[in-house]
């Protein structure tokens, strides 16, 4: 088995692995100014995306361009996510150099798409695969790639404890070689439940001493979460932004998620803004919570809530991801200043940081490889690959972290 590596590779983002030169796992976007593809253009037999966010999936529409048809395969959750963001790109970008594929295209993935669920083996390109929860948002997957004569195992982004959407990766198929992320490599998360404690009550604290409390966002998985926290603890809020057809979304898939009547309960507890005639701005002065995107304050209706509560230290902000070097979330946690819908703004009010990560930290990471160490592991989708790889080989590992564009034999 020939494994290409196209992206993703000693770096976050713009996902592309080549098998055999014929089935392609994930074809994402690298987020930036501008953003970057995978380093070559394939023409795959067949496609098998493991979860829908931006950089597995951003790409996905270029590669049915001319001729081009390859099946995509992939859960409901993944389909119907990454076809939510593609339409977000070309709505915004549409035509530039941003977006790297053209309605028409986007169109044909809806023809070609296939859908499974977890543990269904199927054919692609020659090669049996099977999809295994990971844990990390809704159809989120590891993928087994098994070709005859070697089984392949793609963790793709995965996390080992339960979160309040969906429950941990516990699948360990059988393998004879694993490429393994690596985002948190070096980080031990605290505990979700000492950090779910600290959030609730620092929400309760601003609302109750009269100020708003914005909570940036990722739309996909993480809004969901933010919602589940506060039903659960009895925190009233609003939800805006892409986050709210997501959690429409999600509560028509109810097998993909930990607890479907909860998600019932989070989204009965939340009220849905629309934006019109000036709510935002009437929201922004009430005491409350608003659930927002963007995650990293880059865009959505945060460009509207943000200036409306900066100026009041009462007011609070509370990040809940992780905020990429040069977006306004880094800047803001980094400066206390952030530009902000096109003007950089000082913030008056709080700013804090909760780590609701939905990937594995270091102990989750080599918890999955323990069941694998008597094979190749391939560090991916990580700042540090070489030295997690190298700390691996250490423990007696046969680990190492392929460059982009590399290829390795199997």
């Amino acid at each position: 088995m020939d494994v290409r590596f196209l992206g993703g590779a000693r770096e976050v983002g713009r996902s592309a692995i080549l098998v055999n030169d014929s089935l392609l796992l994930d074809y994402g976007t690298l987020t930036g100014n501008p953003p970057q593809f995978p380093v070559e253009t394939p023409e795959p037999e067949a496609v098998v995306a493991s979860h829908g966010h931006l950089d597995h999936v951003g790409a996905i529409p270029s590669l049915l361009s001319g001729d081009r048809r390859p099946p995509i395969h992939w859960t409901p959750p993944t389909r119907e996510l990454a076809l939510t963001l593609a339409r977000d790109t070309l709505r915004l970008h549409g035509g530039t150099y941003d977006c790297p594929f053209t309605e028409e295209e986007l169109r044909r993935v809806t023809q070609v798409s296939e859908t499974h669920g977890y543990g269904e083996s199927f054919e692609a390109a020659g090669h049996e695969v099977t999809l295994f929860d990971a844990g990390h948002i809704p159809g989120s997957a590891h993928v087994l790639v098994d070709d005859g004569d070697a089984r392949l195992l793609y963790t793709a982004d995965f996390h080992t404890d339960d979160q309040r959407l969906v429950s941990a990766s516990t699948a360990r198929p059988e393998a004879d070689a694993v490429i393994c992320e690596s985002t948190y490599s070096d980080v031990e998360h605290e505990a979700r439940a000492a950090i779910e404690r600290r959030f609730a009550e620092s929400l309760r604290t601003t609302v109750w001493e009269g100020g708003t409390v914005v909570v940036p966002a990722f739309a996909i998985g993480r809004t969901q979460e933010i919602l589940l926290v506060c039903e659960a603890n009895d925190i009233d809020c609003y939800v805006d932004g892409m986050g709210k057809g997501v959690t429409e979304m999600l509560r028509r898939h109810p097998e993909f998620v930990r607890d479907a009547d909860a998600l019932r309960r989070a989204k009965s507890n939340a009220r849905f803004v629309d934006g019109r005639d000036g709510q935002r701005k009437r929201i922004a002065d009430q005491n409350t919570v608003i659930v927002t995107t963007s995650g990293m304050l880059s865009g959505g209706p945060a460009m509207t809530y943000v200036p409306a509560i900066r100026a009041n230290p009462t007011n609070k902000i509370a990040l809940t991801g992780y905020q990429v070097e040069g977006t306004p979330g880094r800047d803001l946690l980094e400066r206390g200043r952030a530009e902000i819908d096109g003007r950089v703004m000082p913030i008056s009010a709080q700013v804090e940081w909760y780590d609701f990560s939905a990937h594995a930290d270091r102990e989750g990471l080599l918890e999955l490889l323990s069941e694998y160490r008597d094979v190749p592991v391939f560090v991916n989708h990580g700042d540090r690959c070489e030295a997690f790889a190298e700390e691996l080989n250490g423990e007696g590992y046969r680990a190492s972290a392929p460059a982009v564009g590399e290829t390795v034999e199997l």
